[in-house]
This record gives C-alpha cells, structure tokens and sequence, in this order.
C-alpha cells in the first residue's frame, strides 16, 4: 500500500507473451499515467552506473559490449538458464529498480498525476507490489505464450520455454491479484475489457478520494 496523499499505484504484471504490454498501452489511452518498469530497469544499468558496474564485477566482462554497455542477450544466456544466478542478479538489480520507482512515482505525484499504473514483469520479486493498492494480471495459456513470444523476440523455443519458466506460476499470478486478465484469444477483445476495468478502478479511486479533494 503506498503512503502519498491522493496517490494511487496499480500495478500491471503477468506472464511473457500474454499481451501486458497491449494491455499497458489501452490503459494508458484511458488516461492512466504509466510507470514502465523495463525502461527502469534499462535506466539503472546504463554505463557507467553503480548498477551495472556491480553486474559486471558479479557476472564479468562477458556481460559488457566493447563499448562498456550491458550485453543484455548475454546475461540472459546466464541467468535464464540457471536460477541461483537468476536470483543473484535480482539481489543487485532490484535495490536500484525500487528506489527509482519510489522517485518516479513521488515525482508525478508532485505533478498532480495520482493514477499511477505501474507496468512491471517482475512486480512480486521485486517487491514494488509494497507500492500497489491493486494489481492486475494478464495471464494466457502457455502454448499461446510460446509462439508470441518465439515471434516477438526471435527465440527459440527452448530460449522462449527457459524465459517462460523463470517466471511465476499462472496460479501464483491468480492467488496475488485483485483482478486478472485472460488473454488467450489474441488481442480482440482485450481493449473492451481494459475499458471495463479502467471504469471500475477510476470509480473506486473516486469515491476513494472524494472526499479529501
């Protein structure tokens, strides 16, 4: 649960491949401001940073283009593959990723934005879900996710299966959330129920809040 006056943290999390981020983008249309955890998490291991500089020494130069940026296909050869590494790498990364989010959120707030959706694949290990008074999941069946996600970044489908099974369970994501999104029929349809659920938070957050305007 956040702590700032008025302010309200959904976060948006789910398996690869089950179309989160087509969902982020029809919240984002319906005015929501989003918070992209990837491009954090991008943010805090440019070169040069404190981050990326312990990933570095952890892990070694293999990890590093010779221009000393983060050689991300690389480290996800390691960690997708070995869970021990996966977790170490979490231990390093998240610490940066959760305080930059705490900013971004405090920042928008002092802007006036207090519908916040936070768009983060690994919301629950990272621990931002602290942040969140609702979280949504987007789940889809595992065959459905293989082929997008096979397509999407070029994988193959022992690549794709190594990423898949580094994430939570389906029922995890239905056991720790408020709502869950199922999105096994491609994207038709997914706007329409977006638009539903958009109404019924704003609704809440209205009556919610109403009262301390």
């Amino acid at each position: 649960m956040n702590s700032l006056e008025g302010v309200m943290v959904i976060g948006l999390t789910g398996q690869t491949g089950s179309g989160k981020t087509t969902a982020c983008k029809r919240f984002r249309q319906n005015g929501f401001t989003v918070i992209n955890a990837d491009e954090v998490a991008k943010s805090i291991m440019e070169p040069d940073t404190v981050c990326l500089r312990e990933i570095a020494d952890c892990f070694g130069p293999c990890v590093l283009n010779d221009d000393h940026s983060l050689n991300r296909r690389a480290l996800a050869d390691i960690v997708f593959n070995n869970p021990k590494k996966l977790e170490l790498l979490n231990s390093i990364s998240y610490p940066h990723i959760t305080s930059e989010i705490l900013s971004l959120i405090k920042e928008n707030s002092a802007r006036g934005n207090k519908l916040i959706l936070l768009d983060a694949p690994t919301l629950f290990e990272s621990r931002v879900d602290d942040f969140c008074e609702i979280i949504i999941s987007v789940i889809a069946d595992e065959e459905t996710r293989l082929q997008r996600i096979m397509k999407r970044d070029s994988l193959t489908d022992e690549q794709a299966i190594a990423r898949m099974n580094s994430q939570h369970t389906e029922k995890f994501f239905v056991d720790n959330s408020d709502f869950i999104i199922k999105n096994n029929n491609g994207m038709t349809g997914l706007d329409d129920v977006v638009d539903e659920l958009s109404d019924k938070i704003k609704r809440y957050y209205n009556n919610k809040f109403k009262d301390t305007e």
